[in-house]
């Protein structure tokens, strides 16, 4: 590319010459103008130049201000690898915004360039970035100012599909509403602060919080518990935490997707969950400073590791990927920490560092007392020492621990003890006292009570002309990956009083099949023995257990007493609650002439007949729906009350029609049953097709969201099936449920003895 020497009156263009001319007249613009100048012309070609200044005088005369134009020309000096092409795009990009939106918008998107040249690795992505910014313009213009002073936080996930989408949702969610806009593009809104806080695609907390309970109880024998960490209001990266005995990971580890975020959540389960069951009592901190409580964390995790590695091995494999320091580059206090975490961790890792080298000769020196934790605070304090002396700087409050998988070691700190810890400590550590006082406040008693961060917990609202108002709930955006807070209201239908005598004489009827029914009921009420092993007194003798106690006597060890073999009874403890999809598919007839909802009405009151005489708690509840705004729920008997007249009559009275927005019913099924005492709660959930409602128009979406609502359900430990009439919902019931959680009903006629047949073979469980 040829280079321009200094402007001449007869090398210069039409657009260059009235560029400079304007300059002439303007002076707070001269001098900046001249100094930009100068600097593009060692670099462009004349056509390149005269082709830039007809790009200012554009911005020029949408009257985009000084302002606009030393954004503008200061970009254009920054951007030195490209060529003229990327910011001439960004000129006519400002020049719209102007338009649309104002010279303020548009100078704001100007400085915030350089902040998506660092987010996006592509020219193709920066242009999608223009344009999106140029849509919203038109379609929002007064959300484009307040959005590019927050552009750093938005660009966090760093992926043009993540940006589109979150103006997508934005313009989704508000509906037209300027005040929800703003809401939502000034990251007030709960939704914006959960969608920036993630990559789009992504893997979260949610989706791997079963398959992370069930891998670490089979590595290490005890069942953990889990819960999400909220997203961070800062750039600094989560870490998983411990907070008692609960581990705390983050909802969604930025910069991971698909296998590589699964392998990194139950790494960081593992490591997390080997602390408690491998690690002692917390450290005091005494006096100790920040440097040193960072590497009494450092050697206390790799003393943990190494302990789990000797009993499996292959836990080496799975953490060994995230050890990935160099013994180079600048000898930051980071990096160096970066690089004894991985000595400690790999025995083949070469590292001539002084430091370093100290600390895995330290270490090793230990190897005989690795059991015990007082090695890890006498190691520490001697590195941090040395480290202070070495005058690397160290800053606590952003320092994060190194490889990604590991905790942040606040778990591993008992600050409240001494009074003169140092207030840097206490500041280092305040986030971890937030987090401990409010898990004691409301700990779990039993594993699979809700996390307190509960996504699908209802929000009250006030009733209005449409009937009285329940709840509102989230719900899933397949699209997005995320949930959209109070998205569906949940009304309460009263319920229309039929003829109980229609329920009754369909019952006589059916008089075969309630005989059948009450065999098994007196069956069930009688309850099973089962066997007890290894008790201190019994009827027999536990063989397995004598066979055991004398191995342990011919060791020299002290035998297990408990050598006997007893029986029990063991009874019910079981709240189901009945959801019945009214929906208008529900009113085809069948060859009989019946309709379908006729048959599911018989096979409810069939089984609830049985329920009643086992007095086993339950309820039932009808639903349907008409769009987000109007799912409708009508409750046919309430927990509280007896199965009689009553409750048979609002049986009777319920009719087909609306749709079938299952997500937001099993939601509100859930609060229903979660004050029940029993040990057991399930949900049954009686349908005659796929999820679907008028505003929705792939189901994909609702199936998507109701499976995420049975995911909640179990959770907060409740189970749920799915029984479907006919092949048609059957995909999507297997889909929402589970295989195994799911009974396909082919004839529908066959519905009240396959659904008692179904409560009888899960009260057994």
């Amino acid at each position: 590319m040829s280079t321009a020497a200094p402007l001449s009156p007869v090398q210069a263009t039409s657009a260059t010459q009235t560029l400079r001319q304007m300059m002439r007249q303007r002076d707070a613009l001269r001098a900046p103008f001249e100094a930009t100048w100068k600097e593009l012309s060692k670099r462009w070609s004349t056509d390149d130049l005269d082709a830039w200044a007809a790009a200012v005088l554009a911005l020029a005369n949408v009257n985009i201000g000084p302002t606009g134009l030393i954004a503008y020309w200061d970009v254009s000096r920054s951007d030195t690898a490209a060529g003229i092409a990327p910011l001439l795009e960004a000129a006519d990009a400002a020049t719209e915004i102007c338009r649309n939106a104002g010279a303020r918008a548009a100078a704001l998107s100007l400085k915030s360039l350089p902040i998506a040249r660092n987010a996006f690795a592509s020219e193709p992505m920066l242009t999608r970035w223009w344009s999106a910014l140029r849509g919203l313009s038109r379609e929002a213009p007064e959300v484009i100012e307040p959005m590019a002073l927050r552009m750093s936080t938005i660009l966090a996930p760093g992926s043009i599909d993540a940006f589109e989408n979150f103006i997508a949702a934005g313009l989704k969610l508000a509906a037209g509403n300027k005040a929800v806009r703003l809401d939502y593009f000034t990251l007030q809104h709960e939704l914006t602060r959960r969608l920036v806080s993630r990559e789009f695609g992504g893997v979260d907390f949610a989706e791997t919080e079963r398959h992370l309970k069930t891998f670490v109880t089979a590595l290490l024998g005890r069942v953990p518990l889990l819960r999400s960490l909220p997203p961070a209001d800062t750039a600094i990266p989560r870490r998983a935490s411990i907070a008692g005995p609960l581990i705390r990971l983050p909802d969604v580890y930025r910069g991971f997707e698909g296998d590589a975020a699964w392998s990194l959540y139950r790494a960081a389960a593992a490591h997390a969950h080997a602390h408690l069951v491998l690690g002692s009592d917390r450290f005091i901190v005494g006096k100790l400073k920040p440097l040193q409580i960072v590497l009494v964390g450092l050697i206390e995790d790799a003393r943990i590791e190494t302990l789990a590695m000797r009993q499996l091995p292959g836990l080496r494999r799975l953490w060994a990927p995230y050890h990935t320091a160099k013994p180079a580059g600048i000898a930051t206090a980071p990096a160096l920490l970066a690089r004894l975490s991985r000595t400690l961790f790999d025995p083949d890792y070469a590292d001539d560092d002084g430091f370093v080298a100290k600390g895995r000769a330290l270490f090793g020196q230990s190897s005989p007392r690795l059991e015990d934790p007082a090695i890890s605070r006498e190691i520490g304090m001697l590195l941090g020492n040395d480290l202070g002396q070495m005058r690397v700087q160290f800053n606590a409050k952003t320092y994060v621990v190194e490889p990604v998988y590991r905790d942040d070691n606040l778990g591993l700190w008992d600050f409240d003890e001494p009074p003169q810890a140092n207030a840097e400590v206490l500041e280092m550590f305040v986030d971890a006292a937030r987090i401990e006082q409010q898990e004691s406040d409301d700990a779990p008693r039993q594993e699979n009570q809700a996390p307190d961060s509960e996504a699908g917990k209802a929000r009250s609202v006030a009733p209005d002309q449409r009937g009285t108002v329940l709840a509102t709930y989230p719900e899933w955006d397949r699209r997005h990956g995320i949930e959209r807070p109070e998205w569906t209201t949940v009304r309460e239908v009263a319920a229309v009083r039929g003829d109980p005598k229609r329920i009754t004489e369909a019952l006589d009827r059916a008089d075969v099949l309630r005989g059948r029914v009450a065999q098994l009921v007196r069956g069930l009420r009688v309850g099973r023995s089962v066997r007890l092993n290894r008790q201190h007194d019994g009827h027999d003798l536990d063989l397995d257990a004598v066979i055991d106690a004398g191995l342990a006597l011919r060791t020299g060890q002290d035998p297990d007493p408990r050598v006997f073999r007893s029986s029990t009874s063991k009874h019910r403890d079981l709240a189901t609650l009945l959801l019945i999809d009214t929906s208008q598919s529900t009113s085809d007839r069948l060859a009989s002439g019946a309709t379908v909802l006729d048959v599911e009405r018989l096979a409810v009151a069939v089984l609830a007949e049985a329920m009643q005489a086992l007095q086993d708690p339950f309820g039932l509840l009808a639903f349907a729906s008409d769009g987000r705004d109007d799912v409708k729920l009508t409750t046919v008997k309430a927990f509280g009350e007896s199965y009689g007249a009553d409750s048979m009559a609002r049986l009777d009275g319920l009719a087909s029609g609306y749709s079938t927005r299952l997500g937001t019913a099993l939601r509100h099924a859930g609060a229903v049953i979660a004050p029940a005492t029993s040990f057991r709660k399930l949900v049954l959930v009686l349908t005659d097709g796929e999820p679907s409602d008028i505003d929705v128009d792939d189901p994909a979406d609702l199936i998507e969201d109701a499976r995420r609502a049975v995911m909640n359900l179990h959770a907060r430990g409740i189970d749920s099936f799915g029984v479907v009439l006919g092949s048609a919902g059957i995909t999507a019931a297997s889909r929402i449920f589970g295989r195994g959680n799911t009974m396909l009903v082919h004839r529908v006629e066959d519905l009240p003895s396959r659904l008692s047949e179904l409560y009888f073979r899960l009260a057994r469980r």
